[in-house]
């Protein structure tokens, strides 16, 4: 039977072309606008690491008072080398790590090639694990290589391909700012989008993941300075070493905290020490901190631009709109063939049959505009850097699940158009359009 309503909806759609390609064209419009938005707002609004962001916390300190200057009340979202380096020593989390950026000088081993400026993280040994990074070659380094500031350094796949030619580097050496380090693993592709690692410093988003991961203790003494910086007030001295001495804010912090019980106790550990602090005379006011897991934290730092939103629910607004002329064409197409319907249902057709029939022309306007959707999505995905900025714009990829969902919507939306059409088809009287006929 369903090849029998196939048959007559390419019938009905070839009497009429003009009417068919105004359907299939708002369909495709209005599904490629709505999946090429989505197509960055699901990277941007996404959860990185779905599997544990509950139980990863960002701890924040007020050392500037800031509740006390701004409206918001929030402290900053990166803390200084000196509370950094307190937080590591009193490593009250199950896993933890201080984090900053860094951009150094890499020189390939493989002749005639030229020197690369690439960027990275000084983290600690405990940051592979705790963010369940993919290894390709060999694995992180250990705690006491952090406390001796030992010259290991592990690289990306890219930097390992670019470097190394793709073999196993793992106990090769590569220079880095002039200084020699032990590969001591390789990293396949990680990137992920928001990158949650270091809001501070990349605001959310970066176009390439981290090329290369030294220890922090090891950057700290090769004077391997940092990206982004926020200060209240100049340092008192100058240089990389002045700004470790600072009040200024430029290292992320991450801890695991796996029970609620541990989520309690470094809570109360970070308020403890905000008063300790402020007692020596560094904090400025009443302890005013944030301990927020990762989706909290993204949250409030507002990870997800508006500007993203917007676009979205302009789309999402301008599908509705199609598929409201969709409605339009659709009545009006099937209510002009009020005689044929009348035979069919003196012949013995129900009500059912005659939805059938028109529900199955819907589904097929539909997916030939799902068809066309996917051209125009793949153009979008190419062109949406002309509407967004560029490090937005480069989270739109095109992958077979974003292909599968421009046709499932397609159809599915068609289909729901359609329904109100096929319900006033299947109404019509056939006494009536027998007598009038």
């Amino acid at each position: 039977m369903f090849a029998y309503y196939l048959e007559l909806a390419f019938r009905s759609l070839k009497r009429s072309p003009g009417l068919t390609a105004l359907m299939v064209l708002a369909v495709g419009f209005g599904v490629s606008a709505c999946m090429t938005t989505w197509s960055v707002f699901r990277a941007a609004s996404g959860d990185p690491i779905p599997w544990k962001s509950s139980q990863l916390f960002v701890p924040q300190m007020d050392i500037w008072s800031s509740s006390a200057r701004s409206g918001d009340g929030e402290p900053p979202d990166a803390l200084t080398y000196t509370d950094a380096l307190a937080l590591m020593r009193d490593h009250r989390a199950l896993r933890q790590s201080a984090i900053y950026e860094i951009a150094p000088a890499v020189f390939p081993a493989r002749a005639g090639q030229h020197p690369l400026t690439l960027g990275g993280y000084a983290v600690y040994a405990e940051f592979f694990p705790m963010l369940d990074l993919p290894f390709l070659y060999g694995q992180g380094w250990s705690a006491a290589e952090d406390a001796a500031a030992a010259p290991v350094v592990v690289i990306s796949r890219a930097l390992n391909d670019k470097a190394f030619g793709g073999a196993n580097s793992v106990g090769r050496s590569l220079d880095i700012a002039g200084h020699d380090y032990r590969v001591v693993g390789v990293i396949d592709d990680w990137n992920p989008q928001p990158a949650y690692y270091d809001v501070f410093g990349t605001g959310g988003y970066t176009r390439e993941g981290p090329a290369l991961f030294v220890p922090f203790t090891r950057a700290i003494a090769g004077d391997l300075e940092n990206g982004r910086t926020a200060c209240d007030a100049e340092p008192s001295s100058p240089g990389f070493a002045g700004l470790q001495r600072s009040e200024c804010v430029w290292i992320t912090f991450l801890a695991e905290l796996d029970t609620p019980a541990r989520v309690r106790a470094y809570r109360q550990y970070l308020d403890d020490y905000a008063a300790m602090q402020r007692r020596a005379g560094r904090f400025l006011g009443a302890p005013n901190n944030r301990l927020r897991d990762l989706p909290a934290f993204l949250a409030a730092e507002q990870v997800v631009p508006g500007d993203t939103r917007v676009s979205f629910l302009v789309a999402v607004g301008l599908l509705v709109v199609c598929l409201f002329n969709t409605v339009g064409l659709l009545l009006a197409k099937f209510l002009r063939r009020s005689g044929e319907i009348g035979v069919r249902r003196a012949l013995g057709a129900g009500r059912g049959a005659i939805y059938a029939q028109f529900l199955t022309e819907a589904a097929i306007v539909g997916l030939a505009g799902g068809a066309l959707g996917l051209l125009l999505t793949g153009l979008g995905v190419l062109g949406i850097g002309a509407v967004l900025q560029p490090r937005l714009a480069a989270l739109a990829t095109l992958d077979v699940r974003l292909l599968v969902t421009t046709v499932v919507v397609a159809v599915l939306c068609t289909v729901l158009a359609g329904l109100y059409p096929s319900f006033r088809a299947a109404r019509v009287q056939p006494a009536w359009q027998l007598k009038s006929d």
